[in-house]
């Protein structure tokens, strides 16, 4: 455990990356007067304003992050896109850096994250690692099958589906790898928590359903529907991988349920995630605070569901970029259990997450038919 006082002007909290998930760690944080300095490339990031001290930096330049780090007592990410070489210095030089710098490497590379994943035992989709598109043609027996970019991929981007030969020609021409298209039943994360004494947590599972047209999460459904032993195997897989990681800080885990009814593990975060936006509202202790105890070296917390919910992610209109604004927000606000995010992002663009809602309930059936309501009644436009 860590001996020096974690909240109050003594201790410094570093994050790197000053997006929603990061402002919705400080709305946490607040709470338990821990301060956050974040770093990201402008003051306009939902961090901006909020942070007890925010810096203009490149999360992903060495120097900027050795700078922003070295007066830090532990520094942690909203983001796994970031100068990992600084990173391995400033725990060289004493800085607590949670997740440890070797995960988030490990993470960022979806190469080795699959390599990982078959060394330790891990099931997942069978794959192949490639060095650029030409050699997409020596697996035309393995078609169709999906393309991962191995670096730089996020929020469903650099992932696409290749169908058939035709499709070679505007595949990613970078190292990647592809893998067996699954046929899933069901797409689930579990969140997993791990402190500096190796307790560990779970929430219990969640549903996505994704927007194959956009391949980024439309709603989430908790708890999930599936059967306990489904979800007893789903929670100890995440505990497993948290494990073998030897990771500290929260990690999101993101999971097929095939039509055998097997688990395989699609990909993790090794950060707050999207899937866990509803537990601010729908659990005892929601993932931001969490992940706080965990990188603080603190008790974790009670994870139990208090009331089902259904999450949406409010996206930038396709039509529309500029200031934002959003159309329908006060017919949301008459509507009993509906909680409303907005992460201050001053523009809007086709399909940017610029909020999300949160919908309670007793029944998760009917929590979903009021889902359906408030994603028509809401739209991100501009001015």
């Amino acid at each position: 455990m860590m001996k020096k006082q974690w909240y109050g002007e003594a201790f410094k909290l570093g994050v790197l990356g000053g997006g929603q998930l990061g402002r919705m760690m400080i709305q946490s944080a607040m709470d338990y007067d821990v301060h956050i300095y974040a770093m990201d490339s402008s003051k306009s990031a939902p961090c901006g304003t909020l942070a007890y001290e925010f810096t203009e930096g490149n999360i992903q330049s060495y120097a900027d992050v050795m700078a922003f780090g070295k007066d830090k007592d532990v520094l942690t990410v909203e983001i796994e896109h970031i100068n990992v070489e600084a990173l391995e210095d400033l725990e060289k030089q004493g800085v607590k850096v949670f997740p440890q710098s070797r995960v988030l490497k490990l993470i960022q590379d979806k190469g080795l994250q699959k390599d990982f994943y078959k060394e330790n035992g891990i099931p997942t989709a069978p794959y192949h690692l490639i060095n650029d598109k030409s050699e997409l043609k020596n697996y035309t027996n393995r078609l169709p099958f999906i393309q991962k970019m191995r670096k730089g991929g996020y929020d469903g981007k650099g992932v696409t589906s290749i169908k058939s030969i035709s499709d070679f020609e505007n595949a990613f021409d970078v190292p990647s790898l592809i893998e067996e298209k699954i046929n899933f039943t069901k797409e689930l994360s579990v969140l997993v928590a791990r402190n500096e004494s190796g307790e560990v947590k779970t929430f219990p599972v969640v549903e996505c359903e994704f927007s194959e047209e956009l391949n980024l999460v439309e709603f989430l459904f908790s708890p999930a529907n599936i059967l306990p032993e489904i979800e007893n195997k789903a929670t100890e897989l995440a505990k497993d991988v948290i494990e073998k990681l030897d990771m500290v800080g929260l990690l999101a885990v993101e999971l097929f349920l095939t039509e055998e009814g097997l688990l395989l593990v699609n990909e993790v975060a090794p950060r707050t995630h999207n899937s866990g936006h509803h537990t601010i509202e729908c659990n005892y202790v929601s993932q931001f605070e969490q992940h706080l105890r965990a990188i603080l070296g603190l008790p974790l917390g009670d994870t139990a569901i208090k009331t089902a919910g259904v999450m949406i992610n409010l996206l930038g209109d396709e039509n529309h970029e500029g200031p934002a604004k959003y159309e329908g927000m006060e017919e949301l606000m008459k509507m009993q259990g509906v909680y409303v995010h907005l992460y201050g992002k001053p523009t809007t663009k086709p399909n940017r997450k610029m909020g999300h809602v949160t919908i309670t309930g007793k029944d998760i059936e009917e929590t979903k038919v009021k889902a359906r309501n408030v994603q028509n009644s809401i739209k991100v436009v501009t001015f």
